[in-house]
């Protein structure tokens, strides 16, 4: 037995425990064992019945407000089992402090995480507080509006219909994100070349609208990932990554991010993939598998989504990971995604086709990488069959063009 972020161990009852209370009411619930030593060792409680009583008055006098939590004896063990539900009018406070959870310790929270817990007691999102700004101008809205939408007159009865303006409040956070100028962060784009020490080109789009950053993301892309090539009398658009998968990808950011942080998205471009990092990582309550299946939709900025759905941007609100694997469907890389406790990375490869594959060939294919050579000895170790079948599958490969060799003898690597 050992303490993790959804478990602590007390060997007796003393107030520090009513930290770790709030800090599982606030989030994602939790239990505390009195009785267990820091090592997991059970050493019991000599009046269970008392500690029972002692801890549920210790709760009821200090956290505010009371959250919902059950107790329970084990007499095999004489240990008592405390377990914490996750709240639904946070913040829950102790001595006025919100606390939450470290992995196994319990730390309070700084003041940008007590606001989002009083926002989340409220079921209120932080783009629906009101703007500190409220010179707002809205021409790259308008203009994107009329041109899909058809509106000609944008007032103040549209900025009411998309929930950007209200007459009590004004205009509130959603629509500052949306004006020409703002204060919030937005892109942060570098085009790399052979390695991370050369930069081609860097771009950085801030204090504008998210539109207008939008826009400027899409062209960069275009220019490096796009090229065109003539087919008899026909001129076509060659993508070396979908524009639609890059597209739903940087979307996907500007609707999901936490906007409370001073932190831009992330646009890393290589040759060979594009990384794509926004702050803030996965909604509460919603699991990494419920995430890539499409299946459930959690929306940190509704009102924005609602924007960008409008504006044809994104469409059904929930598929967008789907379609990025939709446009990989023929491609032998695929799109990965990456989840930190503060980030979420999306990484876009480039397309690669190769039809006339076998099953055994594709397997390599995807053990193989076009920047870090592999040996013949680290490629078997993760395939599915013999080191003389790699060898001969590589050789197979390399002489269509499709795996490049490198050094001789013990010294020979493989890669794309």
């Amino acid at each position: 037995m050992r303490e993790h972020r959804s478990l602590e161990l007390k060997e007796s009852v003393t107030n520090t425990f009513l930290k770790t209370v709030s800090a599982y009411a606030n989030y994602d619930g939790g239990v505390i064992i009195f009785g267990v030593s820091d090592d997991g060792t059970i050493k019991g409680i000599e009046d269970p019945e008392k500690v029972c009583l002692d801890i549920e008055n210790k709760i009821n006098d200090s956290i505010v407000p009371q959250p919902d939590y059950t107790l329970c004896i084990k007499d095999d063990e004489r240990t008592v089992h405390l377990t914490v539900k996750s709240g639904t009018s946070k913040s829950y406070l102790y001595k006025s402090k919100a606390y939450k959870r470290n992995d196994s310790s319990t730390i309070e929270v700084d003041s940008v995480e007590f606001t989002r817990l009083v926002l989340s007691g409220r079921h209120m999102n932080y783009e629906e507080l009101a703007s500190a700004e409220q010179a707002l101008s809205f021409t790259v809205l308008s203009e994107m509006m009329q041109e899909i939408n058809g509106i000609a007159d944008f007032d103040q009865d549209i900025l009411k219909t998309l929930n950007l303006y209200s007459d009590q409040n004004g205009y509130n956070i959603a629509a500052a994100i949306l004006a020409d100028q703002n204060n919030f962060p937005g892109i942060d784009i570098a085009k790399f070349g052979e390695t991370i020490s050369i930069i081609e080109k860097r771009a950085t789009f801030d204090h504008m609208s998210i539109l207008s950053a939008y826009k400027n993301a899409m062209s960069l892309f275009r220019d490096y990932y796009q090229y065109e090539i003539i087919d008899g009398a026909v001129r076509k658009t060659v993508e070396r990554i979908p524009e639609a998968a890059f597209r739903e990808t940087i979307a996907n950011a500007f609707i999901h991010r936490l906007w409370d942080v001073n932190v831009q998205t992330r646009v890393s471009m290589f040759n060979d993939r594009i990384e794509v990092v926004s702050p803030g990582g996965l909604p509460a309550g919603l699991t990494e598998a419920e995430y890539l299946s499409g299946r459930i939709s959690v929306l940190r900025n509704p009102i924005i989504a609602n924007v960008f759905y409008r504006l044809k941007i994104v469409e059904i609100f929930g598929t967008g990971i789907l379609r990025i694997h939709q446009t990989y469907q023929h491609s032998v890389m695929k799109p990965s995604f990456e989840f930190g406790e503060n980030t979420i990375k999306v990484i876009l490869p480039v397309i690669e086709m190769q039809p006339d594959m076998t099953a055994d060939e594709r397997e390599i294919y995807r053990l193989l990488s076009p920047t870090r050579q592999k040996s013949i000895s680290e490629i078997a170790s993760a395939a599915s069959f013999g080191k003389t079948k790699v060898t001969n599958l590589l050789k197979e490969m390399a002489a269509r063009g499709v795996v490049k060799i490198e050094g001789k003898g013990r010294g020979t690597k493989y890669r794309l």
